[in-house]
């Protein structure tokens, strides 16, 4: 913990990207190709056994998270090295803008990108995965106009319906309060979430997870 990113191998860094509590995420390149290197950092108000543990375990998650989207063919970064005592792991570079700066700033139909945006939640639901951050600042849209997932460090493998159904609830939160101009986003995104229903993979049907996303929904409402 704590290395410097030019310290890891073949690693060669351009700038940072993200900047936050948990890890500090640069791109770069490596053997040529562009990268991005995420870092944990050391939270001091852990123990250092209790902070390498929680570690280890995000890395090997979003590591496990990641070559699974790659055998189902969907579209995330690839997973190209790892050091889980050292707390640092290196993907390959998607390109594009976040979501949310595309909905923000850019003038172009936004309705169907939140549909889209559904549709590919739905897929990452199906091959058993739940995101556990799903905002608009975590996909990618790239100059074709394809979605693409990004940050998979609270990812579950195999999640429970809970999981799935706080995933629509993360980003329901995130519409409304960044987004609150599209009034429907939150129906588009569910329109897209159904469609891509295609009954295989994972056995929590769409339905069951748009039911817990309501319950979810209502009871957030009556404790606010």
């Amino acid at each position: 913990m704590g290395m410097e990113a030019a310290d890891v191998p073949m690693w060669i860094v351009d700038k940072i990207i993200h900047q936050g509590a948990e890890a500090t995420v640069t791109s770069g390149s490596w053997m040529g190709k562009p990268a991005v290197l995420k870092m944990r950092n050391p939270r001091g108000y852990r123990t250092p056994q209790l902070d390498r543990k929680l570690t280890r375990q995000r890395l090997t998650v979003e590591a496990r998270a990641l070559g699974r989207l790659q055998s189902y063919d969907l579209i995330a970064p690839s997973l190209i090295d790892l050091d889980l005592e050292q707390g640092w792991i290196l993907m390959s570079k998607i390109e594009g803008i976040t979501l949310f700066d595309y909905l923000n700033y850019e003038d172009n139909i936004k309705t169907n990108k939140i549909k889209f945006f559904g549709i590919i939640i739905r897929e990452l639901h199906e091959v058993g995965i739940s995101h556990g951050d799903l905002t608009t600042h975590n996909v990618l849209i790239d100059n074709n106009g394809k979605l693409s997932l990004i940050d998979f460090g609270l990812a579950k493998i195999f999640p429970e319906l809970e999981h799935l159904g706080l995933d629509l609830q993360v980003l329901n939160e995130c519409l409304t309060a960044s987004h609150s101009e599209y009034e429907n986003a939150v129906e588009d995104m569910v329109e897209g979430y159904l469609s891509a229903d295609s009954g295989k993979g994972t056995t929590i049907s769409a339905l069951e997870v748009i039911s817990r996303f309501n319950e979810i929904r209502g009871r957030v409402r009556y404790h606010a």
